[in-house]
Order: structure tokens, then sequence, then C-alpha cells
């Protein structure tokens, strides 16, 4: 039996209009996307584009609003996850303990549109928070990539009171047995008898790098959480519940990774 072909119509050979792609991505309503086109503020594979009557293919295109990358195609899924402590950040496990792949195949529907998942990253097995879920390989890829740089934030519970000279220790750089580390940010979020809850930003993404700087520097951890990666926040998410990223997340993720 030979394989049903999609229907070719004048419309696919063509391309579809700027703006009705525009409103299909949720962006603006049709009229208000042509304001935005007449205005210079979207691009088309890296040009500026004016004109009312352009077509484009939206599997192919590369389009730009504002200088923030709009996702066009409706296979490719971005999701936000808060793993729960005690969860591997695994697809499967063979020894069948708890994993986000558990979380994934209970969602039929998001398997249905998306194929295979794969988690950005990971969070080790006692870390809670913000986890991205994907199957946009190169946007993946680029996240995990070193060189990018991408901004992690994470609040800890620590034992002990902070010292004032701890941040700036953290911001200068702490020597791990794997080499230099520092942080973007620190900061004291709260302080009770015996233990602190700080904050802090980095770019790393070695294992369990939070944990041996926080120890370091004499406050070992008790309790982690990742809350946000780049502009992608954890919010009041609740554990163990998933929710698609918006086209301004989504956005943000390209941006923050050139593409």
């Amino acid at each position: 039996m030979s394989r049903p072909t999609r229907p070719d119509s004048s419309a696919q050979a063509e391309g579809v209009r700027l703006q009705k792609v525009l409103a299909q991505a949720g962006v603006a309503s049709r009229r208000a996307a042509e304001e935005l086109i007449a205005a210079g503020r979207v691009s088309v594979d890296g040009e500026i584009v004016r004109e009312m009557g352009r077509r484009i293919d939206p599997d192919t295109a590369v389009v730009h609003v504002d200088g923030s990358r709009i996702q066009l195609r409706d296979d490719q899924v971005y999701l936000a996850l808060n793993k729960p402590a005690g969860m591997l950040s695994t697809m499967s496990d063979d020894r069948g303990r708890p994993c986000v792949g558990d979380l994934v195949m209970q969602r039929t529907e998001l398997l249905n549109q998306a194929g295979r998942l794969f988690h950005v990253g990971r969070l080790d097995q006692d870390t809670e928070g913000l986890l991205l879920l994907t199957n946009d390989g190169e946007l993946g890829h680029r996240l995990m990539h070193p060189s990018f740089e991408v901004e992690k934030t994470y609040v800890a519970e620590v034992m002990g009171q902070v010292a004032r000279d701890v941040g700036k220790r953290l911001r200068e750089g702490i020597e791990l047995e794997d080499g230099p580390v520092r942080v973007h940010s620190f900061r004291l979020v709260d302080s009770l008898p015996g233990r602190s809850m700080v904050e802090l930003v980095i770019h790393e993404g070695r294992k369990h790098v939070v944990r041996r700087l926080l120890d370091e520097v004499g406050h070992p951890v008790q309790r982690l959480v990742r809350t946000a990666i780049g502009e992608v926040r954890l919010g009041d998410q609740r554990p163990g519940k998933l929710r698609p990223l918006n086209q301004n997340e989504v956005g943000s993720l390209y941006k923050a990774v050139g593409l």
C-alpha cells in the first residue's frame, strides 16, 4: 500500500501570509500583526519585513518580533516541570525509581503532540525545582552548553548564620577540585537560629556545583530549589506539575542562546 501524501494546494506552495502566522502563534490579532509589520518590528530570516503580502513557510522560517524569536511550529513542545525531591531527572529508570518520565507518561496528549521529549540538563535526586523539557533539539543543546552561560537561580536552606563576606567570596570565585567557580549574584533571603536561606545565580552546570560551593564556604545545604532558568521562573507552580511555556518565555530562551 502506498503511503498517503499531503494534499498540495496553492496556499501550501506559496506559504502563509505573515500576519496570519503571527496571529496563529498568539502574538497579536491579525490587524495588530499588520501594524507590527508596518512598523518594522518583524523580521523573517534576519531581514525586516514591511510588506503585508509576504508569505512564509511556518515550518522553516525564523521570525522575530522586537528581537524575540516567535515559535511557529505546532509540533514543538516546551514545558516547565517543578521536580519534587527524591525524583530522578531521567525519562526512565531500570531500577524502577521515580523519575521525570513517569510524570510525562501521564500526559498522553503531550506525547501525541511531541513524540519524544527530553529534559534540558539535570537536577540531582535531592534537588527540587525548575526543569525544562522539550523536543526542540537545537534549543536544548544550546541551553545545556556552557559557552552560552544561561543563568540559573537557586534558593538554598543552609546550616549556620551566613557571614557578611560569604557573598563576596562566592562572587570572586571558589577553587573546587575540578576548577574555579564563581556566582553571578548572591543574597541572604532569611536568617533563623542555626540556619539561613540564601539565593544565588550561577552560569555553571557542573555536577552538584551549588552544593559543593556552599559546603566549601562552610554552609552545607539542607534543601535546594532551582527557581529560574534565564527568564523562565518557577513561581507558584506545584511540585510534580507540568505547564507549557508561553510565547514570551520561549522567546526569552531563544534570545539567551542567540537563536
